[in-house]
């Protein structure tokens, strides 16, 4: 019987040719409600269906169903959509993880336990949640992760954090007829038709560069520093943000962006969508008031960890390849006091299908950089450092400087945001990034 630590990988195929794995959990010190989520490629659930726990203790293809302290695990009917499982505790009630005296998952086949997995109070802090371990596919095979990462907000925090709605896991709908699609043009014209004429400049900056039908997942990461109030105060970053949604509804027609904030803190964001836009960062610096210091790595790591959460943040050193990009638009007006995480962020995501698009703000000299000759950059000599960075398996970033996020015109901010993700994209699918 192996003796798992976190991080710890273990290939499956040599204790379960069948592809049948029994699950077993337990713990003292809480009361813990466990669940699986089946993710596609995206990282995202593959649908309601696959998130298995006590009041949906089946997937429709039987490949995950709840027995007695645990689950038991057919891999071989799990549809290729499914491209991992992740076993999840939450609290059952009050308290919190650093309060658990012990728990144990096992791993276990026909002729016994093969494998366990122990965590303990002592991993964790004030988190109501913890992924435990995962299952996932790799060179044909199935493989399994000891996991051990926290999470704070319960069971809402887990199922927002694979993008489904907490009331739909917990309480199915019925089944109901799919409705007929509506086009991208006229969702945005009946739910913001404010938006309209800037989801049209995307998608002329888009057609130029081959990208028309391109789909991808958008991340908008704003620096919440005290010295972005005024920015925050006139509406600009408000404005900048939707033409960054956008961009999104174009690469991604469920009309919606993730967003993060940091400034000495990380904050992820709900959603900006069709349905929230109008007021969305006003909101949220309620929400998150604007906090000294500038993490760029932090904030890259948190990244990161929401899309890609197998490698936890941290070091990959082999390729990891998924269906669609993530364009990370990542807004500062000033330097980072992280400089050597943030490079090392980027050198372990040049592995990922993430291209990080840069943006500073800031008054200064006009730099003699070839590329950045139009801009005022000066005052971002790290971030120009970033741009150019060695170490990395592909060139995943690129740089421009702004004295104020208005100063182009929507045709040019577009054309600008396309200045490098194209040819990061044939890179990536080149270094098998992107399926």
């Amino acid at each position: 019987m192996k003796q798992m630590t976190r991080g710890e990988r273990l290939p499956l195929g040599a204790f379960a040719a069948d592809g049948v794995v029994q699950a077993g959990l337990s713990a003292r010190g809480l009361a813990l409600d466990f669940a699986c989520f089946g993710l596609d490629a995206t990282g995202k659930l593959a649908g309601e269906p696959y998130m298995t726990f006590f009041n949906q203790p089946c997937t429709p293809c039987g490949g995950v169903a709840v027995e007695e302290d645990g689950f038991v695990f057919q891999l071989g009917r799990l549809p290729a959509t499914v491209e991992r499982v992740v076993i999840t505790a939450s609290i059952d009630g009050g308290g919190v993880m650093s309060q658990l005296q012990a728990g144990t998952l096992r791993l276990a086949n026909g002729s016994g336990e093969f494998a366990r997995f122990d965590f303990a109070g002592q991993d964790f802090a004030a988190e109501q949640a913890v992924m435990l371990g995962e299952l996932y596919r790799k060179d044909g095979g199935w493989r399994f992760m000891a996991v051990g990462q926290g999470f704070n907000g319960g069971l809402a925090a887990l199922v927002g954090h694979f993008g489904a709605d907490v009331a739909q896991a917990v309480t199915p709908a019925p089944v109901q007829a799919k409705a007929p699609a509506v086009s991208l043009e006229k969702r945005v014209e009946q739910a913001a038709p404010q938006l309209v004429s800037l989801v049209k400049s995307a998608g002329v900056s888009l057609a130029k560069v081959g990208l028309a039908q391109h789909r991808a997942r958008v991340c908008l990461v704003l620096d919440i520093s005290g010295s972005m109030s005024s920015l925050y105060r006139k509406g600009l970053v408000q404005a900048f943000a939707e033409r960054i949604l956008a961009l999104g509804c174009r690469f991604d027609d469920d009309g919606a962006i993730d967003v993060f904030l940091f400034g000495r803190s990380v904050h992820k964001g709900e959603p900006m969508g069709l349905s929230n836009w109008s007021r969305y960062v006003g909101q949220m610096i309620e929400r998150h008031p604007l906090e000294g210091d500038t993490r760029y790595g932090a904030a890259m790591e948190a990244v990161r960890r929401h899309y890609f959460p197998d490698a936890g943040g941290g070091e990959r050193k082999t390729p990891c390849k998924a269906a669609l990009p993530v364009y990370v638009m990542f807004v500062t007006d000033g330097t980072t006091s992280d400089k050597p995480l943030t490079e090392r962020q980027l050198r372990w995501s040049s592995r990922e299908p993430i291209f990080w698009q840069f943006m500073g703000i800031g008054k200064g000299k006009k730099s003699k950089s070839k590329r950045l000759a139009n801009f005022a950059d000066s005052d971002f000599p790290f971030l120009e450092k970033l741009d150019e960075l060695d170490g990395r398996l592909v060139d995943n970033a690129d740089f421009f400087a702004v004295a104020s996020p208005d100063e182009h015109s929507d045709d040019a901010l577009y054309d600008l945001l396309m200045t490098e993700y194209p040819g990061w994209l044939r890179l990536a699918k080149g270094a098998g990034l992107l399926s």
